[in-house]
Parts: structure tokens; sequence; C-alpha cells
């Protein structure tokens, strides 16, 4: 679009929404603004503005203000150009193939929409909205409060619902902005139908435009941020603190998706620091899918062994025979294709898609939980999986499409090292505090918002170490349920009494010699804690009538073979010692 009869003027002053006087080649002249918005950012003394003589020499305001110049960035204030501007471009070809009607000016139920259009066998409703308020190059609408403005997007959402097509198209009147976000300051209620539009499904546009003193052209797709501004401002300075900052950890190092997807499923629920022996021995003897999907359950349970959490071991294999059958062996690297596999949830998806393959998905983990709900001072409690997904949404919508993986360590990085889950934060050290509002408020350690877990329940139970010779008794639990597949010592519900013991004992069909009481111990699983006392029983090793799918096992075996978790490791430790001291004599009971 190009205009003609334009002149280079100084804008003076604006007695009211209607008018300006500008000085021309000397003289004072009285202009027309055709843009109703406040601009106040726009019209200040002095600036350079681009006035257009009218072609009706009879008209009273013989001048309308056409574009200003804001320092280096020159803007287009015709607030009538929007809708011409994008309908030409459709016409042109632009958005929709096989147009074949396009009406402006449409009414559809009690508002009037800028565009009605009919293509590719749909029907479309197109609001077009001028953008001209610009801020560090963060555009924002509308500059003023508009209540026709929040009716249309309504509007939009009921003409969705009956089956047209819709779209919120912002025409962004500069070039060179860094993105377009609804004007929450100044009309929250239209940046919340906004919200709630796009959620209903209606399309939201944004593009920048090429502007001269005398023409404005649609141009580039403009980001557009519904969510979090701060979100957006911080995923620049988080992906350059973490490039100067980020840990050499194993699996950093010669990166693929197989390597991330075993440590991500590792570190869920365990240092980092406790990991990485687990996770360099595991590498060792399963170095790839194939032999993941290959490996014996019993020695993948030997070589998850302390982690906790044996079904993720368990999943590890499934997802690995899903990769061999389903894939050909390949890694999937698709993001959908990636979450069907068996174990993986949201975070880790994300974590594998975006570290490796750069896919801009969200990994949210504790560390994101804190690190988000600090920056934003969000309220909403994260067991909730609503608060979840929302913040999800929020971080999607700002990852940095050439650096998803690095930003979505950096928010994991932060937490992990900087804001803190465990006492005070370090925020003197945080890139990003000038823009965390519980920084500027002091209410850091007021978040992440947790709502109380439950408390956990107590069991008490009894262990029992059977010794013969250089051997200790063990079983393995039921396939399903708590520690399942596992081996463990024999135990029984119950702080037993001496006697107590010597009769269990013999109910399995041994023969007790000697009985040791052992120190007692306490594991906590996720909602139960077991509180456990214990018993070292010598038994005949001539009478033994096995029961209960007991089977007796030499140390090497316990090392080597057979996968016990940790939640016996007090009476591991004890049944090692023993062996040892068998080679010389038994101590006395």
């Amino acid at each position: 679009m190009r205009y003609e009869r334009i002149e280079k003027a100084v804008f003076l002053e604006r007695p009211n929404r209607f008018i300006a006087y500008t000085e021309l080649n000397g003289r004072k002249e009285t202009v027309h603004v055709k843009n109703t918005g406040r601009c106040v950012e726009l019209l200040v003394p002095g600036a350079s503005v681009y006035i257009q003589r009218s072609a009706n020499p009879d008209r009273k305001t013989k001048w309308d203000l056409i574009s200003v110049e804001k320092g280096e960035r020159m803007i287009n204030m015709d607030s009538q150009i929007p809708n011409r501007l994008v309908e030409e471009w459709i016409r042109g070809g632009h958005l929709f193939r096989d147009v074949t009607l396009v009406r402006p000016e449409t009414t559809y139920g009690n508002s009037r929409f800028d565009l009605y259009v009919e293509a590719e066998g749909k029907r479309i409703f197109i609001e077009v909205k001028g953008v001209t308020l610009e801020e560090n190059g963060v555009c924002r609408f509308p500059d003023a409060p508009s209540e026709r403005a929040v009716k249309h997007l309504e509007e939009l959402i009921l003409a969705k619902q009956e089956g047209y097509e819709t779209y919120v198209f912002f025409v962004i009147q500069m070039k060179d902005v860094r993105y377009f976000t609804p004007n929450t300051d100044t009309h929250p209620a239209f940046a919340e139908a906004l919200r709630r539009a796009a959620a209903a499904g209606v399309h939201i546009l944004a593009y920048d435009c090429t502007v001269s003193p005398d023409s404005i052209e649609i141009d580039s797709p403009v980001d557009i941020v519904l969510g979090s501004p701060e979100l957006k401002e911080a995923a620049g300075p988080l992906v350059e603190w973490f490039r100067e900052n980020r840990r050499d950890l194993p699996w950093r190092r010669r990166m693929n998706a197989y390597r991330v997807w075993i440590s991500e499923i590792m570190l869920q629920q365990t240092r980092v620091e406790a990991v990485k022996p687990y996770y360099e021995r595991f590498l060792e003897e399963l170095p790839d899918v194939k032999a993941l999907a290959e490996v014996p359950e019993e020695r993948l349970l030997k070589l998850w062994e302390g982690m906790g959490y044996y079904n993720r071991a368990r999943n590890l294999k499934a997802a690995a025979v899903q990769i061999m059958e389903e894939f050909g062996g390949r890694f999937p690297d698709r993001y959908e294709e990636i979450r069907s596999l068996k174990g993986i949830g949201s975070y880790t998806a994300g974590a594998i898609a975006s570290f490796v393959y750069n896919i801009p998905k969200p990994a949210v983990d504790g560390n994101v939980f804190r690190v988000v709900t600090r920056l934003l001072a969000d309220p909403d409690d994260i067991t909730k999986a609503s608060t979840r997904t929302k913040i999800e949404a929020l971080l999607e919508e700002v990852i940095p499409r050439d650096a998803a993986g690095d930003f979505n360590q950096s928010l994991i990085e932060l937490g992990a090292i900087v804001c803190l889950p465990n006492g005070e934060p370090k925020c003197a050290e945080c890139p990003v505090r000038h823009l965390c509002r519980s920084f500027a408020e002091g209410t850091q350690m007021e978040y992440p918002v947790k709502k109380k877990a439950k408390e956990r329940r107590i069991e008490k139970r009894t262990v029992f170490l059977f010794c013969d010779g250089g051997a200790v008794a063990i079983r393995k639990r039921k396939s399903t349920g708590l520690l399942a597949g596992m081996y463990e010592f024999p135990n029984v519900e119950g702080h037993l009494k001496r006697q107590e013991a010597i009769d269990y004992a013999r109910s399995l069909g041994l023969a007790p010699v000697r009985v040791k009481k052992l120190e007692s111990a306490k594991h906590i699983f996720s909602h139960v804690e077991w509180h456990m006392t214990g018993y070292e029983i010598l038994v005949d090793e001539l009478e033994k009538e096995m029961k209960d799918n007991v089977i007796f096992a030499g140390r090497d075996e316990l090392e080597e073979k057979y996968p016990m978790p940790s939640a016996f490791e007090t009476y591991l430790a004890a049944a090692g010692a023993q062996r040892k001291k068998k080679r010389g004599q038994l101590p006395g009971v």
C-alpha cells in the first residue's frame, strides 16, 4: 500500500483524540489523527511525523497523520489501513489457497467482523487489529481499554463453536519487533479473553510490516506471547547463563537419545552425584537400545539395585523392546513417538526431544516448577495436574526455536545450583532476578506452593538372616506390588520377640542353632515407611526343608546375581560381615 502527497512535519501537540498540531515548512498546521488510541509514547513534542494532504480541497482539515518516527523505528499510525492490508494480502494468495470470496464488514451475531472469507471449503471470519504500541521491541494491544475488542473475541469463540474458522489478525504497523503480547496492564479483560479465544481454537496471528513514510506492506510473522512475557524475557539470559555455567555431567558428553533417556529416568527422585556411578555401570553393560531390550530382567534389576523404583527399570526394558519392534531399533526423533514409549511421560519426552533433537517442547521437573513459580510468584499448587499443564503451556510458548535444549536445561540447572530447593536460594547469582516477582517481593521461600503430602503409613517388619555355612536365605517377591520381582531376606509383619523368631524359622522348615538380635533399620518409600528389626539365625545345614520359595545364596551371588532393594541395605551389610566371620568362627548367641 502506497500513500501519495506525503510531507514531513514536526509534531507539536494533540489537544484531543481527533486532531493534532504540527509544524510544516514553518507553518502551524491542524492535522486529523486517524488513530483514536492514546499513542502518548509516539506523539511527543518534536517528533518527526509524516502527514498526507487530503485529496478533497473542500475538507476543513486538510491533512491526515500517517506515520511517526520513534527513534530509529518508523511506525504507521493509520488505523484505517490494517483492514485493507489484510484484505489485499489474502486476495494475493497469502494465508489461504483457493480463495473464492473476500467480503469486508460482515455481521455475525451482535458483532461486525472485519473480513469474511470463503476458501479451501471453509467459512472464515477474521477480526483485524492494528498495533502501534511498542516498548523495547515488544508490541502490545490495546493501548487503551476496549470493551468492543473483548466483545469481538467472545463472538469469534461462538462462531468457532458453530463451525466457522476464526482468526484474530494483529497487524504490527512497524518492523523489527521482538514479539507481541496482550496489554495486561491496560486491559486485563482483553488479555484474558484472548487467551480464552486461543484455547477455544481461534487462530491468533501477528505480522509485522515494512514501513516507509509513504508506504506499508505486511511482511513477516511475529512471535506471540499470550501467557508470560517474564518467561519470554528470561529465555535469552537463561540460555546465555547455562552455556557459561553448565556442569560437566556424564550424560552431557556424547549426547544422544539413549544416553539422555537412561539418565533422565535415573535422575527422577535421585541426586545427581548418587546417579553418576549407576549411570556409568549401566551404560558400560547396556550401551544401546538393543542391549537393553535383550538383557534378562534379573540382570537388569541387579544393575538397577540401589536406585529404587524398580518398575522404572522394567519400563526401560519394555520401551527398548517397543523401539526394536515398532521403530526398527532406531530411537524415535518425533515428540509424539517418544511420548508413546512405555514409562515416558511429558517431562522425559520433552527432555529427550529438546536436548537431543532441539524440538521446542517443555521439560518440567521439580527444578523447573521451583524456578517458574518463583519467577511468576505463582500461587497454584504444583501437585495438581492442571498446574503442570499450565506451566508446560507457558514454557512451550516461549522456548527459543534455535536453543530449545539449552533453554530447558538452563531452567533445570538454575533450579539445581542457584534456585535451591532447601535453604535460601542464591539470588545474587541468578541471571533473571531482575524479572523475578518473588525476589522483588521477598517471598522466594513461599514458592512453589505444594499441598502437604499424606502422612506415610508405618509398617513394622522383622527381617531374618538365616545363615547356612557361607550362604544366607533369600526369596523372590511377588511379580506385582511393592518391590515386585526383587529378592529379599525373609521378613514378616510386626516386631517379633526372640521365641517368635525361632518359631517362624521352624515354620520355614529350618532348624535354628544360634540366634542373634540385629540393629534396627528404617526405609522410606513414597507412601509407606518400614520400621525394621532383625535376627541373624544360624541354621542346621543338615535339617532343612525349604518352604516359601526360600533359597540360599552365597556372598558373591548376592553381590553379582540377585537384585536386592536398598530397603535391606543394613541387613545386606550384616550378612556380608557374617560371611567373613564364618571363615573363622561364629560369634556366640
